[in-house]
């Protein structure tokens, strides 16, 4: 929203009916029942307007539909099963149209679906074909799950779940009026939520309903669509106008300012005058469409992505493959392009030979010219569209190409994005194949280009036989050019391009595709021979050189602009060297081959003219400087947001809106024992046991509770007829006043002291000989205020966070404490279009590692500075769509990870450079994995349904043993405490959380997850898809293993054992001189 179309979005989303429950419906209906409905919602919503009756209606009912699962991983027993059902009424009369949209309040059960977020509003598209101005949009909804709940909860016509809009008026159908009464009845409370399984009829009867698509029977008694009464408006409703603007993206292009006819000329084209209007134009020594212009002779390189899924022959399996690097290079002088497509996989790499028309498009764009004629790039630049079908001879089997070319870059790149879907004839491992020449005719129109041609190839197989084959291919480009240009118009609307020499290729061992072909465009009749060197590519310019004809075979070599030379050799011209302040002050200059480019130092950045470097304005911080409103700081804590923005927040135990904080009385509430007085304090209370009772306050009983010292003196001394007697020549604590343990604790027949902690410990190096004694630090702390946390739990460090991953984004929150620091959560990484998994964080370089599995990858980027950078993709071969848990050995610097697809267990090395599969063997659906360095261990958790297990071993592989296996359900996250050696998972199944003592016994401790027994809890605005969740420390924990000093003495891979490590070899180490040493310390 806004769409390119007209439309009206009763609920916009990525929603999904396959399941054969979710159905569609539509009918026209003219009942009077039916009308007389629609009448009363469109009168009530407008009572200052003339009362309407409607002709005739158009009713159309989504009953259950889902959203889209595009990566399903099977998480719980069973989906979540939510369904959404809602209904849209347009209803008629002879010059005006009013549209009337429904939705229940139990039966939207979803806010949003995976990929997209979900909208309401209307669209009228584009004004006409091709254009660049959008047409007005209304839309209902904003971008929050929030609005799209308030649709079942609110109102804009006196009824809940009811909206009313005029959507036109003959002739014009501009604007877009919405309802006028937001207010409810006063009596609205009386109104009861209808039962989502109630057999009512709804609004409007679905009577003789018709399927959407013909397969699905009507149900006996549809879904009710009722409503209640509330109100709502949205904060701005009004019409949306858009100015005319330029969709080409190309951003980093610079543009001469001012606007040409719609369009922003490059800053090497200007804009000329027409008899109908004005284009921009490419200057001389350029060429292009005057938007995009780029030098004459030089050599042009594109770059992409090639993603697709193909069927090749008779496999019921498709080759899918995503973001395959795509790169080209064309000598332009000569025609002549090259093409390379990576990670390619043999199953469809040969087979893949005869299409050199993917890449091909580059050799149309930048075809040597003939007289009188131009090739792709100076008719229509670099964006456009391009949609191609081939369909293969005699087979039958068809493929569609589907290319976005989306200008230059800043590299002065040509992009492009390109997919591949359809089917294939599969050619012979090992088959080469040979394309003959051939020519493809170009019919040229306004903002349309079609072409078509049959190509016939052959291919050559292993045993020296060969077979010729063919097919057709036909080809659509789309692109916006300038309806004045009277220069492209003069030009021939039918061109011929000319395709020789071609040559394709697919390296096995580097899964690579190449193409090369040379291409020229000229008259399609073929015409007069020409036989000048500049125009068949037999000139021996420089590559960086443009070849100017003469009379006959006459012709000179010309170096490009930003090239020095006698045309036949070339040299790069070094602006920066030969105009030192080209640039201007505070800019830096950057040479670069054929030109040039500024840029600003640091703390600089450039104006609004795209040129000059002014300093940046740093944002003043208030709550560093002061400069606030909040509150002082011993109640309200205040939050810097950005730019002179911040935030003010009461402290716990205060209350108010953080410039004015009031002190909470706890004692209110009765937080204390029933035995106990409560004393309330500046943000906090203490509780103290009445006389005769014992405790902290908070639990108070009449029996005296013993101290861990008491305990240990008295199981000493043991109990006898005279009383305790301590055993001859043993050790007997000694405590103090309150119980604990003396910091100086000594042994009378020994004649030994040492030092204590508060736990009794001792104190490493503290022990003296007799006649001597340690100077031992007191135990005295001051009491606490309020209540105390456990002591069992270790508060983090300063500036440690928790990383979790929901959908396509990873999100942290801060830890203070013990407690998690809400109002500074926010978005570390976005990433569209993924669904992110396991998540993991190297402590030692700040690094945030995922898997992802929506394009199955594992990647990494860094946190340094608090601020995402340094992103990159480090695995993405041999993922078979679901790498899933990862953890990190900031020790060994190795990640592991599991793959649920593939079953099996794998270590890299941080940067990816090496990859070993550990385990590969029983195992269904390992999920979750961690690492214990210290100690040499991995743990993970095998999600299979008919066995479930958790399981560890040694990080080289070896040794491994189930910890646990009965009684799971699900096992899912896990997590280990290296404090008290305790793993705890996850249980899906059971809804659980279980712990097992440090892999060394099966005892268990349940906590139950129904108890919701949750010390803190954060919710994110928008909940979907939260999967990978892990700690960030600020600082390492302590600890070291074999692996951490020169690599362990290892060639290659070093993994931890128990009792020292194992040398490793990666997987592809032949011919690495990788030396392999087992379980050495």
């Amino acid at each position: 929203m806004p769409a390119g179309f007209g439309m009206i979005a009763a609920l916009q989303g990525d929603l999904d009916t396959s399941d054969g429950v979710g159905k569609v419906f539509f009918r026209q209906d003219s009942s009077p029942a039916l009308l007389q409905q629609a009448a009363d919602h469109i009168n009530r919503a407008f009572p200052e307007d003339d009362v309407v009756n409607p002709i005739s209606a158009v009713v159309v009912t989504w009953v259950d539909v889902a959203s889209h699962r595009t990566e399903s991983r099977g998480d719980g027993p069973e989906p979540s099963g939510r369904r959404n059902t809602f209904q849209l009424v347009i209803a008629s009369l002879e010059t005006q149209s009013y549209a009337i949209l429904l939705y229940p309040r139990e039966a939207m059960q979803f806010q949003s679906t995976s990929s997209y977020t979900m909208h309401a509003g209307f669209s009228k598209g584009q004004d006409k074909y091709f254009s660049s101005k959008q047409a007005p949009y209304y839309r209902i909804t904003d971008d929050t799950e929030a609005s799209v709940r308030n649709l079942a909860e609110q109102t804009n016509s006196g009824k809940r779940g009811v909206w009313v809009y005029e959507i036109g008026t003959f002739p014009h159908f501009t604007d877009i009026a919405p309802g006028e009464v937001p207010e409810l009845p006063l009596d609205s409370h009386q109104f009861q939520t209808p039962r989502k399984h109630s057999h009512q009829h709804p609004v409007y009867p679905d009577v003789q309903q018709e399927n959407l698509d013909g397969v699905y029977d009507r149900p006996e008694h549809p879904p009710p669509i009722q409503v209640q009464t509330v109100q709502y408006r949205p904060e701005r409703p009004a019409v949306v106008e858009i100015e005319n603007e330029d969709n080409i993206e190309v951003d980093v292009f610079t543009y001469n300012s001012g606007d040409c006819g719609g369009q922003k000329c490059s800053k090497f084209g200007e804009c000329s005058s027409f008899q109908s209007g004005r284009c921009c134009q490419c200057k001389p020594g350029y060429y292009g469409n005057g938007v995009q212009c780029v030098p004459d002779g030089i050599p042009q390189r594109m770059n992409g992505k090639v993603s697709g899924r193909v069927v090749v022959g008779n496999s019921q399996v498709p080759v899918d493959f995503a973001s395959n690097d795509l790169h080209s290079y064309v000598v332009v002088n000569d025609g002549r392009a090259y093409v390379a497509i990576s990670a390619i996989p043999p199953i469809v790499g040969f087979s893949l030979q005869p299409l050199s028309s993917v890449g091909g498009i580059i050799g149309w764009a930048f075809a040597l010219q003939q007289p009188g004629f131009k090739n792709g790039f100076s008719i229509i630049g670099g964006v456009f569209r391009r949609q191609a079908e081939v369909t293969f001879q005699p087979g039958g089997e068809r493929l569609t190409i589907s290319q976005e070319f989306k200008g230059i870059d800043e590299q002065d790149h040509l992009m492009v994005d390109t997919r591949l879907e359809g089917k294939i004839p599969e050619l012979p491992q090992g088959a080469t194949v040979q394309i003959e020449p051939y020519t493809e005719i170009y019919q040229y129109s306004t903002n349309l280009i079609t072409a078509s041609s049959t190509r016939e190839y052959v291919i050559n197989l292993q045993d020296q036989s060969t077979q010729s084959r063919s097919f057709k291919f036909r080809e659509t480009i789309t692109f916006e050019g300038c309806q004045h240009d009277e220069v492209v118009r003069a030009l021939p609307s039918t061109q011929m391009l000319s395709v020789d020499q071609v040559f394709v290729m697919y390296d096995r061992g580097e899964e690579l595709l190449r193409y090369a072909m040379t291409n020229k465009i000229g008259d399609v009749n073929g015409g007069q021979t020409e036989e000048n060197p500049c125009f068949t590519g037999r000139h021996g310019c420089d590559t960086n050189a443009v070849c100017r004809p003469g009379q006959g075979n006459q012709f000179t070599c010309e170096c490009a602009a930003g090239f020095t030379g006698d045309g036949r050799a070339c040299n790069d011209i070094d602006e920066c060297r030969e105009t030192p302040q080209i640039c201007g002050p505070n800019a830096v200059c950057n040479n670069q081959p054929g030109t040039f480019r500024c840029e600003c130092q640091e703390g600089f950045q450039f104006a609004s003219d795209g040129q000059t470097c002014v300093e940046v304005q740093r944002p003043v911080d208030p709550c560093r400087i002061g400069t606030h409103d909040c509150d002082v700081p011993e109640r309200a804590r205040c939050s810097y947001t950005g730019g002179s923005s911040y935030i003010c927040t009461c402290l716990p135990g205060f209350m108010g809106d953080g410039r004015s904080c009031q002190d909470i009385d706890e004692c209110q509430v009765n937080q204390c024992h029933e035995n106990a007085v409560c004393f309330n304090t500046p943000g906090s209370f203490t509780c103290q046991c009445n006389p005769g009772f014992y405790g902290d306050g908070f639990h108070c009983s009449t029996e005296y509770e013993k101290t861990r010292c008491q305990l240990h003196r008295e199981s000493v001394l043991g109990a006898g007829p005279r009383g305790p007697r301590p055993v001859p020549g043993q050790y007997v604590p000694t405590c103090d006043a309150q119980g604990e343990y003396d910091p100086m604790q000594c042994h009378a027949s020994a004649g030994q002291c040492w030092c204590v902690d508060r736990n009794g410990l001792e104190i490493s190096g503290t022990r003296t000989g007799p006649g001597r004694f340690p100077e031992c630090p007191g135990h005295d702390v001051p009491r606490p205020i309020g209540p105390t946390p456990d002591p069992n739990i270790s508060p983090l460090p300063p500036g440690s966070h928790i990383l979790f991953a929901q959908s396509g984004k990873i999100e942290y929150i801060p830890l203070e404490g013990h407690n998690l620091k809400k109002n500074e959560a926010k978005t570390a990484l976005h990433l569209p279009e993924k669904v992110v998994i396991g998540i993991a964080y190297d402590c030692v370089e700040k690094m945030v590692y995922w898997t992802d599995i929506s394009t199955p990858a594992i990647s990494r980027a860094s946190l340094q500075g608090g601020e995402p950078h340094k992103r990159s993709v480090l695995i993405s071969a041999d993922l078979k769509n679901s790498p899933e848990g990862i953890a990190i050995d900031h020790l060994g610097r190795n990640v592991f990870w599991t793959d649920s697809m593939k079953d099996r267990i794998e270590v890299s090395s941080l940067d990816g450079s090496q990859r070993r599969v550990l385990i590969n063997t029983d195992l269904v659906n390992p999920r979750a994995i961690l690492t214990d360095p210290t100690n040499g261990y991995i743990y993970w958790a095998d999600w299979n349904r008919d066995a479930p297990k958790i399981e560890m071993a040694y990080m080289d592989g070896t040794n491994r043993r189930v910890l646990a296996k009965d009684g799971l359900g699900l096992p899912n996250g896990l997590t280990y405490d290296p404090q008290t050696s305790l793993l705890c998972w996850a249980d899906a199944g059971t809804s659980q959380l279980f712990e097992c003592l440090g892999g060394k016994t099966t005892d268990l401790i349940v906590v139950d997850g129904h108890a919701r027994r949750e010390v803190d809890e954060f919710q994110p605005q928008k909940r979907t898809r939260l999967y990978g969740i892990t700690t960030a420390h600020a600082h390492c924990p302590s600890g070291q293993n074999y692996c951490s000093s020169n690599n362990g003495g290892c060639t290659h891979f070093c993994l931890a054992t128990p009792a020292g490590r194992s040398c490793r070899c990666p997987d592809n180490a032949v011919g690495l001189g990788c030396v392999e040493r087992e379980g050495w310390n």
